[in-house]
């Protein structure tokens, strides 16, 4: 899409999750996709109106790309990726600078995603992003942030990192693998690694260091591969065979000289996988 001039837009229904914004079509047919980033979930395309394209992918949502009368991209799903035309519900029509013509087709059987429109110099105080909190891997995100942002909480570590008015975009599996890595225990209060002693910020640290690392290499990795999660272009990825903690309830711990044993219990409806013994 970056790069691309939107020719056309089929819309072949009037709402997904929520209606489509009025003049959905004509808004976007003739524009040009400056950049495409991303903000939590959220999928950003920004045009050269200085409207930005927000679209969310819900639960069952995927993208398929068509170049020519060439085939889907090619990958391997842990489950199909549906096709069934009944749930192409918008077709972008691109041009690329190299006169390429491309096809995107929004499929979504459950209909959980969305797509709306809004103006690139409001977009921070946006609803959608106005109570969101920071990216995990921004360059705010240190020690000392983190202090700040649990200072008196008494919710759980681990509910207090699922808070995403506190840190976008940090999941179950992740903030289960982060906190092993740093030593520290889910069920403890949230405050308590945010004091002022220097114990209290070398957890902070530790923690903050902990969550970047195990993100980049989940990335670097492609992800994890649970259900039906896969790369981009379709393939699968592959963190999940490095997990420590998740998914591993009954097995040794794999810290060092630890003796414990990996425990499974429920936070907030949630499962959270952890080693008592050397997470404090």
């Amino acid at each position: 899409m970056e790069g691309a001039r939107i020719r056309a837009v089929d819309r072949n229904r009037p709402d997904l999750r929520f209606p489509f914004p009025e003049d959905f079509e004509a808004r976007l047919t003739g524009r040009n996709v400056t950049a495409l980033s991303r903000r939590a979930k959220y999928l950003l395309a920004d045009l050269d109106d200085g409207t930005v394209l927000v679209m969310h992918l819900g639960m069952s949502g995927s993208f398929r790309i068509e170049a020519g009368s060439g085939a889907d991209m090619p990958g391997d799903f842990v489950h199909a990726r549906s096709k069934d035309p009944r749930h192409d519900h918008v077709v972008f029509h691109l041009e690329r600078s190299e006169g390429t013509a491309v096809r995107i087709t929004y499929n979504d059987p459950r209909r959980f995603g969305f797509m709306l429109l809004a103006e690139r110099a409001g977009l921070a105080d946006h609803p959608l992003f106005a109570r969101m909190g920071l990216e995990p891997l921004g360059n705010a995100l240190d020690g000392a942030v983190l202090a700040q942002l649990f200072a008196g909480k008494r919710a759980p570590l681990k509910a207090a990192l699922l808070d995403q008015g506190l840190i976008a975009g940090l999941g179950n599996i992740y903030v289960c693998e982060a906190l092993w890595r740093a030593g520290l225990s889910p069920t403890r209060e949230a405050g308590s690694i945010a004091g002022g002693s220097p114990r209290g910020g070398a957890r902070c640290e530790k923690l903050a260091d902990a969550i970047r690392n195990v993100l980049e290499e989940a990335i670097e990795a492609g992800g994890s591969s649970l259900r039906d999660h896969a790369r981009t272009d379709g393939s699968l990825g592959y963190f999940q065979h490095t997990f420590a903690v998740y998914g591993r309830e009954g097995e040794p711990c794999r810290t060092p000289g630890c003796p414990g044993t990996v425990e499974r219990i429920v936070q907030s409806n949630r499962s959270t996988f952890f080693c008592r013994r050397c997470q404090r």
